[in-house]
This record gives C-alpha cells, structure tokens and sequence, in this order.
C-alpha cells in the first residue's frame, strides 16, 4: 500500500505542475516546507533560501561569491574599526511600496536579541555592542549598538573590531523588519501578511506543496533580475526529486539517494557545492585515556579518509586534514591552501600515518593497543553509525583498539554530547556562519557551546582572543594560523572530511547563484533553448 500511495502522490505531483515552464515560471526545490519563514527564527538551510529571495540586507554576495552593497549603498568604517556607518538606498522598497529604512534594521536587530523573543541564532548578532548580554537579560534592547541618525543611515557600534562584520550582515538574521507588520500580526505575521524588501514577493504558499515567488517591481534592482517567477516546489521524497528532475519537470533539486549518484552523474545531473562545513569527531579531552594528545593524533593517523569519501559517504566530499575548510577566504587566496595540511591524506602515504600512529600509541604507553581500554563512540544517526564502523575496523586493524558504538535519539544525543558531555567519543561537525576562519577556530574556545569536548590550552585561547579583538587584517590572520597550528598540535578532535552538497539541476537551466556560503538564489537564472 505505501508503494501504491507514493506513485499516486508523484503523480498528483507530475499533474500539479504540468506546464512547468509557462505557467510555474521555474520549478525548482530546495526543501520540504519550511519551519519558519521568518528571519528572526530562520536556522535551516532551506529557509535560509527562501528568505534570500524575498528579503535583503545591508550587503550581499554576487555571481562570484564575493560580497556587494545591498540595501546599503556604501558605508565608512571609524579608524578604530569599532563604528560603522551605513548610507541605505533611497530608492530601496518594501514589496508594498513601503521606503526601506534605517529604523527598520534598528527594529529587526532589536528583536532578534530580545530574550523575550528567543532566537537560537540571535548569537550571530554578538559583534554588535551589548547584543550578548542584552541575550543575556542584563540590558535592555534599547542598549543595542545599533542606531538610525536619519531614515537613510544606520550606525553600529562594536563591541571589538570584527573584521568579518560586513560578511555578516548578508545573512539572514540581519534582515529589516516592518514593525507596523509585526506589531499588528505577531509572531503569524510570516504567515498572514509576509512583505519583504528582497527581489521578490510570496504569491501563493500552500503548505507542503509550494510557494511561488514573483519579481518585485519595487525592488531597487529589479530590472536586473532575470527570473520572472519562482515556483519552490516543497518536496521531501528523494525518490519523487530524482525522477521530477530525469524527466524534465523539476529543473533544480537536492540531496538525492547515494545509489542514484553513479547513475544520476552519468546523466549529468549531479553537480557538487563545496561548503563552509567539515565533519568530525569529538574527543573528550577529560577522558583519562584521551587526554594525551599522543593518544588522540594516533586516532587520527590511523584513519583511511579516502575510504570513508570513495565507500561510505560517497559525496565527493574532500578528505580534511585540518578544521578550515578549502572555501574559507585568507588575506589572499585559501586559508586552507595557505595553511596547508597538518598530515597526509594521500593514499600513497596512508602506510606511513599508520606507522607514525603505532608509535605514538606505544609512547602513550600502549604498545600494539596492550592494555587500552574499549572506547564508546556515541553517535545519533544511522549514516554517522556506518560511518563509524568503518572507522572502527580501521582501529582494530591498525591499533589493536576496541570500540562500541552507542546509538541514541537525536534528543538524548544532543543532551549527552552538548548538555551533559557525558560521552567519549561522538560524531560531531560545523557549519560556518560567515566566511572566516574565527567561525570555526572560536568553536573550541573553553567557554564555546560547540566545545564539546572539552578543550583547553591557554595559548590557544589568547590567540583567538587577540584575534578578536585585531582591526589590522594582516596580523591578525597571521594570528589565525597561528591558533590553527596549536589546535592541530593538540588534536582535540579528529577531522574526516570537509562537505560538499550534492545538488540536481537540469542542464538546460543556467544562471544559479552558487555559493559555499549561503544557499543558492535564482535571481538570474534562465532556461536555455
């Protein structure tokens, strides 16, 4: 009965969007339905691509992935770097009509770090002065460093030189809001009258089914933008995406079942996103055994991540040798290409770490794994489990080492890793915020909820701090490879690889906005004939 109820939905899907071209303008899908449409609340991928279509901050990203004014049309930076002001556009608009203003930003800042509203991603606000402990109900959010001198400008304050600030304000979060909008619907008014200032409006949304964009006329840049609509078909079935997009009715889609990709490439259907994200595992560092970081770069050593890419996760994910991902921007050029990799990850020279590997564990103390206690890895997903078992017969074979695998709910994993770090081992990851080093090196700062296993070293905290707090973007990247070096040194987690998302796309469709930073965006994207 389920196969019979999936063919029948499919096919209600094929019938429902039938003149794909003509009539839904582009039919693409990033998601299923979105938990929220509202960029106070907005932590999904997904959603995240939703809200670029209809809302625009300050700056934003082009073709290249390289960051631009948006609603903002320039701005100036105090000699101290602590002062930003922002000139906005005149000519920006509120899909209604409405002029975009200064106190717009003001408004949605203010919100975002309101405690009463609770935002899980109000932390992205940190930089600006006052906004943690406002968080944190010690201020009121009047104190927000954020204030219009006139309808056209903005000024921010800092609470230390943030040279990552501009990257920043082109994600969600720091979109405007309308408080008339706000204050007349509440927290339904996403839902009941959804107005944005981005280059385009919502014209219908029918949950679990669709949401269709159309060009805005009062977008300040409208005349360049190329799409004239957007059908997001919010789709959640794999099976239905594959099919949608092998026979022409889905022109964009995401994650498609590892099986299919041999196949899905050969069609050439499969196109990879490298990302600002790495996969990992944690180590608790308190663990007696694991606190030797001899023990821990052992681990890491004897690990074939080639395999793991080539026969597990089979997502042309590149093989990670450090915590920045490839994609992360330096002064010039690649962070991680400038940085280099702390081990070798080529399969010629995988014999070798796991010779470096025996010798540090029998300097540890356990010679051929000789008295090394049977560690857990504690994991919450059945993908992270396979993951981890080829992990764990790599460490029986070249280590000697037993392991169990200890598989909980999601809910109870993240209380036993985040809340309680009541683990040993755990599949772990992040995803960065902004383009930047410090939003994977500051992770592991003691006082960092993604900290979770633990990890101290005073050096390595002053160098994160001093980059903090450095306006010179030299030195203080300088510094940044510094903290980079220490923290590979102490290996408080063993890297795996760095992600890429597997998309679809038609080859016929041109034009997508593709970024390792933020989700993809449709603006000028077109159908070849």
């Amino acid at each position: 009965m389920k196969k019979i109820a999936l063919i029948l939905l499919y096919f209600t899907f094929l019938i429902s969007c039938s003149n794909t071209k003509t009539d839904n303008g582009l039919l693409i899908n990033i998601g299923p339905e979105p938990k929220t449409l509202d960029p106070t609340y907005t932590e999904t991928y997904d959603g995240s691509a939703y809200i670029a279509h209809t809302f625009e901050g300050l700056t934003s990203r082009d073709k290249d992935d390289k960051l631009i004014p948006a609603a903002a049309e320039s701005w100036d930076i105090s000699d101290d770097y602590l002062t930003y002001t922002f000139h906005l556009r005149t000519n920006a608009k509120w899909h209604d009509g409405v002029p975009v203003t200064a106190n717009d930003f003001v408004y949605a800042w203010r919100r975002a770090v309101d405690p009463k509203v609770a935002s899980s991603v109000s932390y992205q606000l940190n930089p600006i002065k006052n906004a943690a402990k406002i968080i944190n109900s010690e201020l009121p959010i009047e104190e927000l460093g954020v204030k219009a001198l006139d309808d056209y400008t903005l000024e921010v304050t800092l609470e230390s030189p943030t040279a990552y600030f501009l990257d920043l304000l082109a994600i969600t979060i720091y979109s405007p809001l309308r408080e008339d909008i706000i204050n007349e619907y509440g927290d339904s008014w996403s839902q009941k009258k959804y107005i944005g200032n981005g280059p385009y409006y919502v014209s219908e949304h029918i949950n679990n089914d669709k949401l269709v964009m159309i060009k805005s006329t009062n977008y300040w840049n409208s005349e360049n933008i190329t799409a004239e609509k957007l059908t997001f078909a919010l789709l959640d079935n794999p099976n239905t995406i594959v099919s949608s997009i092998e026979n022409g009715t889905l022109m964009f889609g995401s994650n498609p079942p590892l099986q299919d990709i041999p196949k899905l490439t050969e069609e050439g259907y499969i196109d990879y996103v490298p990302l600002l994200a790495i996969y990992f595992l944690s180590v608790n560092t308190t663990n007696e055994v694991l606190k030797d970081k001899r023990v821990r770069n052992a681990l890491s050593l004897s690990i074939d991540r080639n395999y793991i890419i080539k026969n597990v996760t089979k997502g042309a994910e590149t093989p990670a040798a450090a915590l920045v991902p490839p994609p992360v921007y330096d002064i010039e050029g690649s962070f991680r290409e400038n940085g280099g990799d702390y081990f070798s990850t080529k399969e010629e020279d995988y014999a070798k770490n796991i010779e470096e590997a025996k010798r540090l564990l029998a300097e540890a103390g356990y010679p051929d794994g000789k008295n090394f206690p049977v560690i857990e890895f504690t994991v919450e997903s059945e993908s992270s489990k396979n993951i981890f078992e080829a992990v764990q017969q790599m460490w029986k074979e070249n280590l000697n080492i037993d392991t169990v695998v200890n598989q909980l709910e999601w809910g109870v994993f993240m209380q036993t890793t985040r809340g309680d770090k009541n683990f040993q081992i755990a599949r772990s990851g992040w995803m960065g915020d902004y383009n930047d080093p410090m939003t994977f090196l500051d992770t592991f700062l003691s006082y960092s909820p993604q900290n979770t296993g633990s990890y101290y070293n005073k050096e390595y905290e002053d160098l994160i701090k001093s980059a903090l707090t450095n306006g010179d973007k030299v030195s203080r990247m300088q510094t940044l490879h510094k903290a980079e070096d220490l923290l590979m040194a102490d290996m408080p987690f063993i890297p795996l690889y760095f992600y890429s998302r597997v998309i679809l796309v038609r080859p016929e469709l041109k034009g997508v906005m593709i970024s390792a930073v933020i989700p993809p965006r449709f603006f000028y994207a077109y159908i070849e004939k």
